[in-house]
């Protein structure tokens, strides 16, 4: 089992949500943090509620500059877990192109700019751990979730590639996929949402992922299964669970 006793963690996203609920896991287990998101103050509040070491870091991930900055602050770390995201609901028909570019450049596109700043220095060491946080929504198309599906794909085939590629090196990399957690992104949804977790329980998942050997882990497990059967459904099958609307 992994241990996080003075090992130095970045949490790109971690002001809030799961991103804070994890920060606290690993702070109990003697981890030195540094917690990054945009909102400074934000950050600074979440840095006073650990027990144990951490930094306030802000960075944009929808920037490269800001991500540049602050990997010149950053120094070396032991392992980085990449949480930050935006969400609108969004049908094709309703398209709105700010936010649809946003969920691309800070999801996705901000996730390679935060492993392409920690990336190559585990490498030339021969170790290190990063850990991507992908979503059940990103296995297939769904209806209503353009950007916010598309972005959470390319971050988990991000993963997968960095896994194919580093699986036999001393860098870890490691996905989680969760379900609905209540989070200010989730309560903009006006749709019910089944299994939908509170971020204390979904960061108990995450933190026990990143203790093991796993590659993988998609939650939660009951509800994890419609999206990954669903991968196997040949198109007629798969769309007509989704009735057109107008």
């Amino acid at each position: 089992m992994r241990s996080f006793l003075g090992k130095r963690y970045w949490l790109v996203g971690a002001s809030e949500g799961l991103g804070l609920s994890l920060a606290r896991k690993l702070s109990a287990a003697g981890a030195d943090l540094i917690l990054s998101a945009r909102n400074a103050e934000a950050l600074a509040e979440a840095v006073a509620s650990l027990p144990g070491k951490a930094t306030a870091l802000p960075v944009d991930v929808g920037s490269s500059a800001s991500v540049t900055a602050a990997a010149a602050q950053l120094g070396a770390v032991d392992g980085m877990v990449f949480l930050a995201g935006v969400y609108w609901p969004m049908r094709a028909q309703d398209w709105d192109a700010t936010a649809a570019e946003a969920m691309a450049d800070i999801n996705f596109t901000g996730c390679v700019r935060a492993v392409g700043a920690v990336l190559p220095g585990m490498v030339a060491k021969g170790r290190g751990h990063i850990v991507i946080t992908g979503s059940l929504s990103g296995f297939r198309g769904l209806p209503g979730a353009i950007g916010y599906a598309a972005s959470k794909a390319g971050t988990m085939v991000l993963a997968e590639s960095l896994y194919a590629d580093l699986r036999k090196t001393g860098v870890k990399v490691q996905l989680a996929n969760p379900g609905f957690i209540r989070t200010r992104l989730t309560a903009k949804n006006d749709f019910a949402m089944p299994f939908i977790m509170e971020p204390d329980e979904a960061a108990e998942i995450m933190f026990r992922h990143m203790q093991s050997d796993r590659f993988k882990v998609s939650f939660p497990t009951l509800f994890s299964w419609v999206f990954r059967g669903g991968q196997f459904l040949p198109d007629w099958l798969y769309y007509r669970m989704f009735p057109p609307k107008g």
